[in-house]
């Protein structure tokens, strides 16, 4: 026996009691350690596999929590909407449209900070707390304005609809790609586009919080001033 053979530790195999205990599988689990791969590395990573791989299981364990990559992302979503800032529905002081303008801004703002999930939220239908939160939010401060319930019903929608498109195609920003949209459109034919080049500097004109908070407002008016919606078919 040479010495290395009498110095070696022989091994012991560690019967599993000793191990240390998984922690259980909950759905809240799952979309808290989707967030972190969010946060880390991006919306693409957030794969049912990659968090199997996390959570030290199966992924088919996973579906007994959620049915489908959709609904994770959606679940995912609603997780991050706890970062809209609510406060603008309590403050009085400040005019309804104005505070509305500023709680759809915090939604915008939260959907840039995560680019990729901006495009997915296109698609995804959250349904969580925060999501309920949000549109609650929203309702009250067209209800505080005297918009009647319909339109307000139907408003909610427009209103994130357009700030969720919003965010998703600024993720998709490239700037050769808006500079060559830029360029098309000021040497745009005067026979052919006459209201395009007419119109040329002003189409491409404001910044970008401009273009939002007047796009807002102009939605807000419209909810307002529109007529009420047909809730039947007949």
């Amino acid at each position: 026996m040479t010495s290395t053979d009498r110095n070696s530790t022989p091994h012991t195999p560690r019967s599993r009691r000793e191990r240390p205990a998984k922690p259980a599988l909950s759905r809240d689990g799952i979309v808290a350690t989707a967030v972190h791969v969010l946060r880390t590395e991006g919306l693409g990573k957030v794969t049912m596999r990659r968090l199997a791989r996390e959570l030290d299981t199966g992924p088919a364990s996973l579906y007994v929590y959620v049915r489908n990559t959709d609904e994770l992302h959606a679940a995912v979503l609603d997780a991050l909407l706890a970062e809209v800032d609510l406060a603008p529905v309590r403050d009085a002081s400040t005019a309804w449209q104005d505070r509305l303008t500023g709680l759809l801004t915090s939604y915008l703002d939260t959907l840039f900070r995560y680019p990729s999930l901006a495009r997915s939220a296109l698609t995804v239908h959250p349904s969580g707390e925060h999501y309920l939160d949000l549109v609650e939010a929203v309702l009250a401060l067209l209800r505080e304005g005297g918009v009647p319930d319909a339109r307000a019903a139907w408003g909610v929608d427009l209103l994130l609809q357009n700030a969720t498109a919003t965010a998703a195609e600024h993720a998709g920003d490239d700037a050769r790609s808006l500079d060559a949209t830029a360029a098309a459109i000021a040497t745009a034919s005067p026979a052919r586009h006459p209201e395009l080049s007419r119109l040329a500097d002003v189409i491409v004109s404001g910044s970008g919080e401009a273009r939002r908070d007047w796009g807002f407002a102009a939605l807000i008016a419209g909810i307002t001033a529109s007529p009420e919606p047909r809730l039947t078919d007949s």
